[in-house]
């Protein structure tokens, strides 16, 4: 991690009441479907958020979800936890991704079909991993936007671009460019804001999953990168991609059915 990177990862301001109440929700064994119920429904902004996020037709229902309630009921709480915390995470970045070569609205989406293939993909075999996946599969890449930062204020957008485009790789261009990369970016920024420690590790470790503590954040890191691969940066799930990641299921032993089944919706 160079000092300029995080130098901005310290400047940046705490996260909303609302996202520690949430997050305080989630960590309590002793919480229950109704407390994050209660707790979303005080936030319209943030309930419509939710609902909007829910009814993406990357998830595959074929009803509108018009309630938190059924929101958290359908998806379970740690998913709509990740819903949440993507909604208020963004809004506390002004995002610039041209060094990128993408639009916010790009990034966006890139996010929201990483987020839909994990989610139509664990929903069902890895659901008990949907609690860190789910945060980490929306989130995973807003590292980029202090990346893009740090290449803009060292004006080396052009050196940026000539790397994206000869090394074919977003993290090695990151790492010849700015000296880090957007996984240890993105874990950083959620260890400053003190989220748990298996969403940190899972995000840290996307890139080589066999380097997480524990048999379950190997596995759940192991799903990010399947997820990260098949959803390229600009967005555009292709052939090659999807080709790439299944390369890489096969090697993590995992689901390639329901990877399949997942795929239907995402592309």
């Amino acid at each position: 991690m160079t000092e300029e990177i995080l130098k901005k990862i310290k400047q940046l301001p705490p996260l909303p009441e609302s996202a520690m109440q949430i997050e305080a929700v989630y960590q309590n064994p002793d919480s229950s479907f109704n407390d994050m119920v209660k707790i979303l429904e005080k936030d319209p902004l943030l309930t419509a958020d939710i609902l909007k996020a829910a009814n993406s037709p990357l998830y595959g229902f074929s009803r509108e979800i018009n309630a938190i309630s059924q929101a958290v009921g359908l998806f379970g709480m740690g998913t709509v936890r990740g819903f949440a915390l993507a909604s208020i995470v963004k809004k506390s970045f002004s995002l610039d991704l041209s060094p990128y070569g993408i639009t916010n609205d790009m990034f966006s989406l890139i996010s929201n079909k990483q987020h839909g293939l994990m989610t139509a993909w664990c929903l069902k075999k890895e659901n008990r991993l949907l609690g860190v996946l789910s945060p980490a599969a929306f989130l995973v890449e807003i590292g980029k936007v202090l990346i893009a930062q740090q290449v803009m204020a060292d004006a080396k957008q052009n050196e940026f671009r000539d790397a994206l485009k000869n090394l074919q790789d977003v993290e090695a261009a990151e790492r010849a460019i700015v000296g880090t990369d957007t996984p240890e970016v993105s874990s950083t920024i959620f260890a400053q804001w003190k989220f748990e420690e298996g969403l940190v590790e899972v995000i840290r470790h996307c890139q080589e999953p066999e380097n997480a503590s524990t048999p379950e954040s190997q596995r759940a890191a192991s799903i990010l990168r399947v997820v990260r691969v098949a959803v390229p940066i600009n967005g555009v799930i292709t052939d090659e991609s999807i080709a790439a990641a299944k390369k890489l299921i096969e090697s993590y032993s995992l689901d390639m059915e329901s990877f399949d089944k997942a795929l239907e919706h995402a592309r």
